[in-house]
């Protein structure tokens, strides 16, 4: 095994400005755009909006197909993916044990969880659409890998050379086919021989 060494927690980090979106500016906006937002103050809108953003990303988790988000946003969903080819080191364990130790995941076959955010099924695109990201709250990410390694086979495998965009295309032609087939034959039962 290789050997490793602790980290220096002392040492000097590289942080990224941090952009906050909850600002007087954007509080003032929405006071203006929606009415019942007017006697609220700032930290009520905040609240509120945490609230809005944390039950988006919960039923996430609960439903297979995600979350579309309103105004045609785009989607959110969890998918069960192979892990890295690179290694995926423990570094907790890899401290305690100065050894190079990796995650195996053995409590859901090796797959991993990712989060994807797509705004590809969109049904009206809006302007500069393939500019938008996603980035999850910590939470998010702590909710997710909490209750991945009961639930893993509840979300949708994702092949990693697979585009997402394919994988709407696809669902979309597969409900267009089930639906003319429903149409073309309203008496069909499958049960019935």
């Amino acid at each position: 095994m290789k050997e490793t060494k602790k980290p220096d927690l002392k040492a000097p980090r590289f942080r990224l400005p941090v952009f906050n979106t909850f600002n007087e500016e954007s509080f003032s906006r929405i006071r203006k755009d929606v009415s019942e937002a007017k006697e609220l103050d700032n930290a009520q809108l905040k609240a509120f909006l945490r609230d809005c953003n944390g039950l988006f990303w919960e039923s996430t988790i609960e439903h297979r197909d995600g979350v579309e988000f309103p105004e045609q946003l785009g989607t959110l969903f969890i998918g069960t993916c192979l892990p890295k080819v690179r290694k995926n080191v423990d570094f907790k364990l890899s401290s305690e044990y100065e050894k190079v130790i990796q995650h195996r995941n053995w409590e859901s076959d090796q797959f991993i969880a990712k989060i994807f955010y797509t705004n590809y099924s969109s049904k009206y695109r809006f302007k500069y659409h393939e500019l938008w990201g996603f980035t999850p709250i910590r939470q998010f990410k702590r909710a997710v890998a909490h209750s991945y390694p009961e639930n893993w086979k509840r979300y949708m495998q994702i092949d990693h050379t697979l585009k997402i965009s394919a994988l709407y295309r696809k669902q979309r032609a597969r409900d267009y086919a089930i639906k003319k087939t429903k149409e073309q034959l309203p008496d069909y039962n499958d049960l019935e021989v």
